[in-house]
């Protein structure tokens, strides 16, 4: 059980964290998580908002995240275009969104994640899109969220804080909720967040 500290600062919780529930999820057996990732894809097939959709963004799993492959062919098979972030190269922890498909060209970034080889033709703006599904560390019942560190979802999402631009949808592991997260003033919540048991809506 995590326990937050009320003398440390919100950097110094928000590492604690990080570390604790990153390790909570490298703990899961591949039973657990694929178990886990098809459960999401029955969630999404329940929601008639995020089944309909027709552009939907996603991520491909790292260091124990929620693994969305299942949910990617699901969208796939449904006819539905999904997107991968990639690293901006030319704007520092911004992100763009190309076109992935079961033949698109993958390299590895800087942090060691495969994402699309940049190619203008496959790129998406994000306004076109209508759902970001969202990697993070750990969320609380508010839809407070904290990712990796690195600010590059909260940068995403910043439109949304005024209600625009496509909605942000978290995926995450039951083990990654806390009872409260510690936020700071440019972190963006989310308005619905699935997990292998359920489906939270925040706004």
């Amino acid at each position: 059980m995590y326990r937050f500290h009320p003398l440390e600062s919100v950097v110094d919780e928000r590492r604690r964290v990080r570390q604790q529930i990153r390790e909570a999820r490298r703990q899961l057996s591949q039973t657990q998580q694929q178990a886990a990732s098809d459960n999401i894809v029955q969630r999404v097939a329940d929601a008639a908002h995020l089944a309909s959709a027709s552009k939907v963004a996603l991520y491909l799993a790292n260091d124990g995240e929620l693994n969305p492959q299942p949910l990617i062919d699901w969208y796939w098979a449904n006819g539905t275009q999904v997107y991968l972030p990639v690293l901006h190269p030319f704007s520092s922890g911004n992100l763009l969104f190309l076109r992935y498909t079961p033949n698109t060209t993958m390299v590895e970034n800087c942090f060691g994640i495969s994402e699309p080889k940049l190619d203008i033709r496959l790129l998406e703006s994000k306004s076109e899109l209508d759902i970001i599904y969202t990697p993070l560390v750990a969320f609380d019942a508010n839809g407070n969220r904290i990712g990796m560190g690195g600010g590059f979802y909260d940068r995403t999402l910043s439109p949304w804080r005024h209600g625009l631009g496509p909605r942000p949808v978290g995926l995450a592991h039951n083990c990654q909720q806390l009872p409260a997260i510690p936020t700071d003033h440019w972190d963006i919540p989310l308005p619905e967040l699935l997990t292998p048991d359920q489906h939270w809506h925040f706004s």
